[in-house]
């Protein structure tokens, strides 16, 4: 049996934990233990062991799901236990936000990790030595492992079943859990939208003309134009207002429009293409993919909703 301790923090998600608590079973090959610092309670329900942070010293692999304030310090003795265990050789795992108690306790460090994509920038300006990807679903760091947010911890924890004991164990636990054995793409064709969020408003209205029409051909010199200011006034202005180029952000907002006519629409995929300014029928499969990690074909095959009943055959 391969130990595993699960560790709940205050705040700690009750799926998240419910998730490692189903996967890792005997059955599966593995002994887990859930620990807790005190007893506590998330979301209603109560979560209570015997086991305390000693737990961890004789776990080979310790999990931490996500849990709710990240800004609070962790509980004495956390730190400690997590850096003690990854010293000698135990797996370290995150779930979610948990991948900021790893960073507290420095195992991240110049580490490749991820999270939730809400939680992205608050964990690279917390801890700016970690090398964040926001577009993984999970990063496989060799002993050091991080999820992003509630399901993709599911597609982790088949992973590592699918490291520990094969792909077809991890693919009957998925069938088990009605769940792909492996996704397509990152998390980014999870999140609301792609364009960077402006931290400024002088440019307001440019972007507004810019959003207005996408299928118009822009070039850098029309864009200053309607602005009012030079070309060098202009880069450097929206990239102090979004972090990215003009030309970089609109084709974002493209992605962005493409995805609303995706869900929401039957429009061929190539008319789409066209009506956002992406060009050819490849032109927008790569830019898409580019962006999202996956095809325009299989996020519509995942996000549209024909409002049909449920098929039971």
């Amino acid at each position: 049996m391969h130990r595993i301790a699960l560790l709940a923090l205050p705040g700690v998600f009750p799926l998240e934990f419910g998730v490692a608590a189903q996967v890792f079973t005997p059955q599966a090959g593995y002994a887990l233990t859930p620990v807790t610092v005190a007893p506590l309670s998330s979301a209603g329900a109560t979560l209570s062991t015997a086991r305390g942070l000693d737990a961890l010293r004789g776990a080979e692999t310790v999990i931490v799901p996500g849990y709710q304030d990240t800004s609070t310090p962790l509980p004495d003795g956390v730190v400690a236990s997590l850096r003690s265990a990854h010293a000698r050789g135990a797996r370290l795992v995150s779930f979610c936000s948990g991948a900021f108690a790893l960073a507290a306790a420095g195992i991240l460090d110049g580490r490749p990790a991820t999270t939730h994509w809400q939680k992205v920038d608050e964990l690279r300006q917390r801890h700016p030595s970690v090398d964040v990807q926001p577009d993984r679903l999970y990063v496989d760091d060799g002993d050091v492992l991080t999820s992003a947010g509630v399901t993709a911890c599911i597609d982790l924890s088949l992973h590592l079943i699918r490291r520990d004991h094969g792909a077809a164990a991890a693919n009957d636990h998925a069938r088990a859990l009605v769940a792909p054995p492996s996704r397509s793409g990152g998390q980014l064709q999870y999140v609301d939208r792609v364009r960077p969020r402006p931290t400024g408003h002088r440019l307001d209205d440019l972007r507004e003309w810019m959003f207005r029409d996408l299928h118009r051909v822009v070039t850098i010199d029309m864009l200053a134009r309607e602005a009012h200011v030079s070309r060098r006034t202009l880069a450097r202005r929206f990239r102090e207002e979004t972090g990215t180029s003009p030309l970089a952000w609109l084709t974002a907002a493209r992605i962005d429009r493409a995805r609303q006519l995706l869900e929401t629409t039957d429009d061929p995929v190539e008319r789409i293409g066209h009506d956002v300014g992406l060009g050819t029928p490849a032109s927008f499969r790569s830019a898409f993919h580019r962006h999202l990690g996956t095809s325009p074909q299989q996020y519509r095959a995942t996000f549209r909703h024909d409002g049909g009943t449920d098929r039971r055959d």
